[in-house]
């Protein structure tokens, strides 16, 4: 068999005996990586470790599987302008959320003879949001429906970050004139010298 040490380097063909000796001599295992291969292909390892690692990898991939959101927007090849700009709306408010985006669009009836309808608004959704969006799956006919995915591009949510940075700044200058304009206020209240006489000289008899 071909063995290969546990640092990646070749050691060349051994006997299985010579692989197991070799391994055992500095305190790994000897696992066989390529069975199929000829000569077949071991490597000496901790296969504990090896393992632990390995599942690690898998748990992190299903993490970062399960992150993924995948919203849905339904639309009619009809679809009004007012009821368009909503839909536009949510579709946006999802990309923001850096989630993607599957748009239905719904036929009916003697719609289904005009596919290229259904097709023409998912692509000026997709021009509209292209921005923040981008086409992953283009527009594909479905039974009555055509679908389309959205994904966010790298420019998604930085808009409403910075709104959000400039909504706070706002706040806290907000606030530092209103305390700017208390002080004077608060002078404002003090009686003046020339008043405390006056009233002074009324209540003498």
């Amino acid at each position: 068999m071909r063995l290969i040490d546990d640092d990646g380097a070749q050691l060349g063909i051994k006997t299985a005996d010579e692989a197991r000796e070799y391994a055992y001599g500095k305190n790994l295992d000897l696992v066989e990586v390529a069975a199929q291969a000829d000569p077949p292909v071991a490597k000496v390892m901790d296969y504990g470790k090896y393992r632990y690692e390995q599942e690690q990898k898998a748990k992190l991939a299903r993490k970062h599987q399960s992150q993924i959101q995948v919203k849905e927007i339904k639309l009619r090849p009809k679809i009004g302008v007012h009821d368009y700009n909503t839909k536009k709306g949510h579709v946006e408010r999802f990309l923001n959320q850096r989630a993607k985006v599957k748009v239905t669009i719904m036929f009916r009836g003697r719609e289904t003879s005009h596919p290229e309808r259904g097709r023409d608004l998912l692509m000026r959704l997709a021009e509209d949001v292209k921005e923040i969006g981008q086409v992953e799956s283009p527009p594909l006919l479905d039974g009555r429906n055509m679908v389309m995915l959205l994904g966010p591009t790298k420019n998604a949510g930085v808009k409403r970050d910075a709104e959000d940075e400039d909504t706070q700044r706002s706040e806290e200058a907000v606030q530092g004139d209103g305390e700017r304009q208390a002080a004077p206020a608060a002078r404002n209240e003090e009686p003046q010298p020339g008043a405390q006489v006056r009233e002074a000289e009324a209540q003498l008899p």
